[in-house]
Formats: C-alpha cells, structure tokens, sequence
C-alpha cells in the first residue's frame, strides 16, 4: 500500500510508476535483443561451431538459472527500485564484457553472458514484482501489457542492431552504447516506481513476523501457478525457437515464408498482450486464461495438420494469441498478496523458466524422430494441462477494508 497520502498525489504517484514500469520492460527487451542481433558477428569472430555457439550461450541461460531462485531473497531485501537499479548495471557490465572481449576469445564472452543472464534473471522478478503492484493500484489489468512493452523493446533492440550491420557499425561500439543506455536510463526511471510501503501495526496473525522467501516454495499454490507458467511459456518458447523451422521443413516453404509465419505469431502475441487486460477485468483471470490455453491448442493443431500454408499462417495467428496472456497473469497471480509477492514471484518465474530451458532441446530430439512439424504436438498435452490449471490464477476474494487512496480494492469475477 502507498504510503497516506491525499487522492491526487496517490493518482499522480500510480501514473509515474506506470510509466516507469513500461520503460524498464522495453529497456529489458531492447537489451536482450540488441545482444541477440549481432550473434552473428560473434560467432563469426570466435569461429565457432554450431555446437560450440550453443554452449556459449548457454552461459546466459545458466546466469538466470542461478538469479531466479534468489532473486526473491533479494527484492524481498532491497525491493524492486534498487534491485532493477543494480541489476541493469550487472547486465550493462555484462554487454561491455561482450563487447570488448568477443575479440579476444570465447571465455569473456561466457563471462559477459552469465551477468547478463544473472542481471536480467533478477531484474525480471523485481519489474514484474513492481507491475503487479501497480496493478493492484489501478484496480485493473495491465500487467499483459507491460509484458507486450518488453516485446516491443526487442523489436526495437533488433531493428537497431540491423541498422547497425548494415551500416557497418562493429560490435564493440553497438554494444557499449546499449550498455550505457541501460546503465543510466534505466536506473532513473526506477525512480518513478512506488514508493515503500509505511510499516504498519500487525492486526492478524499471519501479518506477524516476516517469513523467510524460500518458505514460497513449499507452497501448493504457487507451485501450481509455477506449473501453469510452464506449460505457457513452453508454448510460447516452441513458437519463438521452432515455428519458422516447422513451416520450412514441413511445408516445403521458402525461407521468408517461414520468417513471415514466425512474424505473424509474433503479432499475434502482441496484440493479444495489449488488448487481453480488457477481457480479464471483464469476464475474470480464469475463463479467459482457460480460453487463451484452449485457442493457442487450436491454433497448434491447425499449424501441424493443414493442408495448406495459409492456413497454417491463420494457425500460427491463433497460436499466439492464445499463448500472450499465461505467462504475465500468472505473474499477477503470484503477485496477489503484496507481502510474499517478491518470494512467489520468484519462485514461478523460477518454474516457468526452466521450460526455455527444455523446450529447445525436447523438441529437437522428437524432431529428429518424427520431423520438426508434428514434434511441435508435445506442446498441445501442455496446453491441455494449461487449461486444467488456470483456476489456480484466481483472483483473491475481495477484502471489506478499501485500497489506495480510499477506492474499493478491486474484484473481478474470475
């Protein structure tokens, strides 16, 4: 809760963070993707295998790893400004490392990966920490949206970063402006986030002594919303690393028909962030989360077994709007008691991550067996399972006492 303060400063303190919260998803996503734009150049710099570029950067994936579960620990400690403060400087000294040692070796660049991964790992906790306080101080949805921001920071990391190859530009300079760019916008805009809340005098029990973080973990609850959360991301994760490589292999189709899929998909996830929140304070998490798992089944099914691409296209558009709303409500969800929000936010983002993790590698073993094409089906028993789950994102029953600013906390129906 805010600290008292009269109606319009509350109001004005919530639009500043709002704004803040978006800036620091897109700086985020502009980031990740500047780094992932020049890859190539790396890799042609280090000379590296296929295999071998793998192992590189799985150093970031293995910094995340490790983040994740602390992370909790650590937002808990400092709270969500001064760890998205720090953490963007780890992830900006991470970018300098690669910048500068891609040209001397691989072992800088495993360095710089794993503090990018460790950085952005944490950083991801706390901003989505601090966007469902916002939620819950605007009284509606918007947490889909900010997760839609940090979607068009990667279409602006990556349109920049090919600006830059084409024009030349080496990867030393690209990345050591994207460094400074991030280490100073992003810890000012942390500035506008909530300010803490007052302490207050306990009046229940379990508003006692704070609990440990890791105590999240024993939960069943957040497990499961941890478990909801992977079956989302899986889909979504399948859809980034595989659906271009499907189209191409199981329908015969040109490399840049592949690409434009994989763009539609895109779009479609977009869109279905920005417009979903609407849909969620009408109808309520549950059946809309439920309807999400069961379009994105659709559109999956219609990807794998049409007998024509644009149909397949038309599939790949319902894949992702069903696969937009499951990874940034279930972020809401953990995040639905302010007091724990920092340890169970951790805790699913730890689960739901581990399906980047394994999503890649699963379906490149089945498609060795039976084709990229109809491995892409190991997603549809996780998206039935999605479904099953969605009741635990419920939203909490409405407490009698009143939120910020002397609204009534918020309730939808779910």
């Amino acid at each position: 809760m805010l600290p008292v303060v009269d109606a319009r400063t509350a109001v004005t303190q919530v639009r500043r963070a709002t704004v803040a919260v978006y800036a620091v998803f897109i700086g985020s996503g502009f980031a990740f993707a500047s780094f992932a734009s020049r890859i190539p150049q790396v890799r042609d710099r280090l000379d590296a295998t296929p295999g071998q570029l793998g192992l590189i950067l799985l150093a970031a994936a293995v910094g995340s790893v490790i983040a994740l579960p602390l992370a909790g620990i650590v937002v808990t400690r400092l709270g969500p400004a001064p760890t998205v403060a720090v953490m963007s400087l780890v992830l900006s000294a991470g970018l300098a490392t690669v910048a500068i040692g891609y040209t001397y070796g691989a072992a800088p660049v495993v360095g710089g990966l794993f503090l990018v991964g460790f950085g952005n790992g944490t950083w991801d906790v706390a901003m989505n920490v601090e966007g469902a306080a916002v939620e819950q101080h605007l009284g509606r949805a918007i947490m889909p949206r900010f997760h839609a921001g940090w979607s068009i920071g990667t279409v602006a990391g990556a349109v920049v970063g090919a600006a830059m190859v084409a024009l030349g530009v080496s990867v030393t300079w690209h990345l050591l402006v994207v460094a400074v760019v991030v280490a100073l916008a992003v810890p000012w805009s942390c500035r506008a986030f909530l300010p803490p809340a007052t302490p207050q005098t306990p009046t229940r029990a379990e508003d006692g002594p704070r609990r440990h973080p890791l105590r999240a973990w024993t939960e069943r609850r957040t497990v499961i919303v941890g478990l909801f959360v992977l079956c989302m991301a899986f889909t979504e994760g399948t859809g980034n690393d595989w659906l271009a490589v499907a189209v191409i292999d199981g329908y015969g189709a040109a490399p840049a028909l592949g690409s434009l899929t994989f763009a539609v998909f895109l779009a479609a996830m977009t869109t279905g962030r920005w417009f979903g929140p609407g849909l969620i304070d009408r109808h309520g998490r549950v059946p809309v989360l439920r309807g999400s798992a069961l379009v994105a089944l659709g559109g999956l099914l219609v990807v794998v077994v049409s007998p024509t691409l644009p149909a397949a296209m038309a599939g790949a558009a319902l894949w992702g709007l069903g696969a937009a709303l499951g990874f940034p409500v279930g972020m809401s969800a953990a995040a639905d008691d302010p007091r724990h929000a920092a340890a169970r936010v951790s805790v699913v983002a730890s689960i739901g991550y581990t399906a980047f993790l394994a999503g890649p590698p699963l379906v490149g073993f089945l498609g060795d067996q039976v084709g990229v094409l109809r491995a892409l089906l190991v997603t549809a028993a996780l998206l039935a399972l999605a479904a099953l789950l969605a009741d635990s994102c419920r939203e909490p029953a409405p407490e009698p006492d009143t939120g910020p600013a002397g609204r009534p906390r918020r309730s939808r129906r779910s």
